[in-house]
């Protein structure tokens, strides 16, 4: 494994995003759906939606909080692993290819059952995203799954709050990693996520991760402070990186005594879905780089601004290009001392 470069792990659900952009919120109502949720729904109304949302047209992205991480830090250059579960159907296949695709080195393990799908419904002036969402095989990754050798020779562990539910994949998941030496970071994923495991994810982040990522709402959930700069004052506590990210307001960081308000990097928003995934991957790989704390934070609000101006989490080359040669930039006068 290449050494230039640090290497990174990521655990998550295997999911399929299909996207889609509402023109009102009828749709939400109907399937009772809260507007900025996310919700897990049975296969059966997860094909309902399905097939209620095709005549309006749907984008298929290979998603999931922790794979959009791995992929945009692999293409970073980051050597990029990432672990999962699959169903064995044409949802499961396009999910290995196109990790494959970006260089990430897939541990995607088969199920019975079929591969997980996460509906993303895109509304409003704001982008505002809802989530239903199917787990499937993703649902059936287990701490059994998980060998002591999947973790060593990695720098980096990447968990996705979703993955919660599931404690005993968790415990076994982040003992396994600090075993291996990695630094180990979680993005708290979901407001709701948050509120029904928040003992566990204490006693998590307490004991085991080093950087946690979370928005406004999983932030207030986490600590039940209103303030996002109060509440990051708490999380900052519990571990060694905290990140509070505020929307078009860009995010705080906080480590011990530093702290920044990290302004978002200009941008023509369409879709936020995905934007706080390749935030992390940005911050986790300027930190990978040893930049200091407001550079991570600059890195991530570059590449989530690019992020925004598409429907998914996959960006064009140009926006690629564009957000290397800033991010580079920033690096390289960060090295020089300008």
């Amino acid at each position: 494994m290449c050494k230039e470069m640090k290497s990174i792990l990521g655990i998550g659900n295997a999911l399929t995003d299909i996207l889609t952009i509402l023109p009102d919120d009828t749709l939400l109502k109907k399937y009772h759906l809260p507007k900025g949720s996310m919700q897990h729904v049975d296969m059966e109304t997860g094909d309902r939606i399905w097939q209620a949302i095709k005549p309006m047209g749907v984008k298929y992205v290979a998603g999931g909080s922790a794979a959009n991480t791995i992929t945009c830090t692999s293409i970073f250059g980051m050597p990029s692993t990432f672990i999962g579960k699959i169903g064995d159907d044409e949802l499961g296949l396009l999910f290995k290819s196109d990790q494959e695709q970006y260089g990430v080195k897939s541990l995607l393990f088969k199920s019975t059952h079929s591969s997980g799908r996460s509906i993303v419904f895109v509304s409003g002036g704001n982008a505002e995203r809802t989530f239903a969402v199917y787990l499937g095989a993703a649902l059936d990754l287990v701490a059994e799954d998980l060998r002591p050798e999947y973790f060593v020779g990695h720098d980096y562990f990447h968990i996705e709050g979703y993955l919660v539910q599931n404690q005993a994949l968790i415990r076994r998941a982040v003992k396994l990693a600090r075993e291996a030496g990695c630094i180990i970071s979680l993005d708290m994923a979901s407001y709701n996520v948050v509120e029904s495991n928040n003992a566990f994810l204490h006693d998590i982040i307490d004991n085991y991760v080093d950087i946690v990522f979370a928005n406004e709402t999983e932030a207030k959930a986490f600590t039940k402070i209103d303030d996002p700069q109060r509440a990051l004052e708490e999380i900052s506590r519990h571990c060694k990186i905290a990140i509070v990210k505020v929307g078009k307001d860009g995010s705080w960081v906080k480590s011990g005594d530093e702290e920044y308000h990290v302004p978002s990097w200009p941008a023509e928003p369409v879709d936020a879905t995905g934007a706080g995934d390749t935030y992390a991957a940005g911050f986790l790989y300027a930190h990978s780089l040893g930049m200091p704390l407001r550079v991570c934070g600059d890195v991530g609000s570059i590449i989530a601004a690019k992020v925004v101006e598409v429907v998914g989490t996959k960006m064009d080359v140009n926006r690629w290009k564009a957000a290397n040669r800033e991010i580079d930039e920033l690096i390289n006068e960060t090295r020089s001392g300008k």
